[in-house]
């Protein structure tokens, strides 16, 4: 015996190591089945919440917006949803106020005069 693992015993290891390699990837992907319903239940009372506080010109107004913006857009539903949850909507918001509710949101836009000698 020189010490050194017999062909079966390799292969002994190897079977083992693969069996937990498998028990690790159903483990993950346990957990990533839970977070993902739980990323969709929390995305369908998004949508729950903006449906009930947007008209439907609002609506397609942030749907118009999350096309070419997609990080102005999100950032005017959560505005919304700041403002639902707190309260201070009466009523629903309609295409004008989300109109300032998005103007609000957007940078300034910088002008540049350039004057020629």
């Amino acid at each position: 015996m020189s010490g050194e693992p017999s062909d079966e015993e390799i292969e002994q290891l190897r079977q083992k190591k693969m069996e937990q390699m498998r028990e690790q990837a159903q483990g993950q992907d346990g957990g990533n089945e839970q977070q993902e319903a739980a990323r969709q239940q929390a995305d369908a009372q998004r949508k729950a919440m903006l449906r009930k506080h947007l008209t439907d010109g609002a609506r397609k107004r942030l749907n118009a917006v999350e096309m070419t913006k997609p990080q102005q857009a999100k950032k005017a539903e959560q505005q919304v949803l700041a403002l639902a949850q707190s309260g201070r909507v009466q009523g629903k918001i309609d295409e004008d106020d989300m109109r300032k509710i998005l103007q609000e949101l957007s940078p300034d836009s910088k002008d540049f005069n350039i004057e020629r000698r």
